[in-house]
C-alpha cells in the first residue's frame, strides 16, 4: 500500500525533535538499575532514602546502626533489582528488605547483649523529625531542636509494634494501604497500632508538659542565694 507523501511548507523551519525522557517509573528505574545503570540506582536511593532511614531507625533505636542497616539492604536490593516485577511500589519492596535487616541486626545485638542508646546520636542536621525552620532565629531554632529530641525520645520509647506503625504513619506519612503492605499485616492492625501509639505518644508529651509547667518560673539555686546575699547586706551590714 503506497501512503502519501507529506510535503513540508516551503521556508517553514522543522520542529525540533524532543528526546522522550528517560523512564522514571518505579519499574523503569529498577530495570536500568538491574542492567547496570549507576544513575537510575542513584536516583532510587535519593527518592526512597529519607523513608528507609526512618523505618530502620524505628526498629534499631540508632543512627548509626540505622545507616549502616541501610547501606546492606540497599547493596542487597541492588543484587535482587531484577526481580522487581512492579507488583508493588518500589518503595514497599525496598521497605520490606529493610525491616528485614533492621530486624536481623536487633536480634544479633539482643544475643550480644549490647546496649543501643534511645536517644540516637543526631545534630541538627539529624534527616529524622526535621523540625527547624529556615527562617527561624537562633533562639526558635534551638527550642525546635528541642522539642524534636523530646519527640524522638518519646518515640524510641513506644514499644516496637506501634514505633514502626507510627514513624510509617505519623512521620513518613504513608497510608493506611502502604503501611500494611510494607509490614505485611492488615490494614485495621496498622489503624489499632497507629491509634494506640498516638495515645501513648501523648501521654508521654503530657507529662513532660506538666513538668516543665511545674518548674516554670524556678527561683532557686544561685539565683536564690544571690538574692538573700544582697538583702542580707543591704540590711544587716554596717556601712
Amino acid at each position: 500500500m503506497n501512503l502519501p507523501s507529506i510535503q513540508c511548507p516551503v521556508n517553514q523551519p522543522q520542529p525540533l525533535a524532543i528526546a522522550a525522557p528517560q523512564d522514571e517509573t518505579d519499574l523503569g528505574l529498577a530495570q536500568r538499575a538491574a542492567a547496570g545503570d549507576a544513575a537510575a540506582f542513584e536516583r532510587i536511593m535519593r527518592k526512597n532514602n529519607r523513608m528507609l532511614f526512618r523505618t530502620a531507625r524505628a526498629i534499631l533505636h540508632d543512627d548509626t546502626e540505622a545507616e549502616d542497616c541501610l547501606q546492606t539492604a540497599y547493596l542487597l536490593a541492588y543484587r535482587a533489582m531484577g526481580k522487581f516485577s512492579g507488583q508493588s511500589k518500589l518503595s514497599t519492596w525496598l521497605a520490606r528488605i529493610v525491616i528485614n535487616e533492621a530486624i536481623g541486626r536487633s536480634r544479633a545485638i539482643a544475643r550480644r547483649g549490647a546496649t543501643i542508646p534511645i536517644d540516637g546520636a543526631g545534630g541538627p542536621d539529624t534527616p529524622y523529625l526535621q523540625l527547624a525552620s529556615d527562617t527561624a532565629g537562633p533562639e526558635e531554632e534551638t527550642m525546635r531542636a528541642e522539642m524534636r529530641r523530646l519527640i524522638e525520645q518519646r518515640i524510641d520509647a513506644l514499644p516496637e509494634p506501634f514505633r514502626v506503625v507510627f514513624v510509617l504513619r505519623g512521620v513518613e506519612e504513608m497510608s493506611v494501604e502502604e503501611t500494611a503492605a510494607v509490614l505485611g499485616i492488615p490494614e485495621a492492625t496498622v489503624r489499632s497500632r497507629f491509634f494506640r501509639a498516638r495515645g501513648l505518644l501523648r501521654e508521654a508529651l503530657a507529662r513532660e508538659v506538666d513538668l516543665s509547667v511545674n518548674d516554670a518560673f524556678a527561683f532557686d539555686g544561685a539565683r536564690c542565694d544571690r538574692l538573700v546575699a544582697g538583702v542580707m547586706k543591704r540590711i544587716f551590714t554596717t556601712t
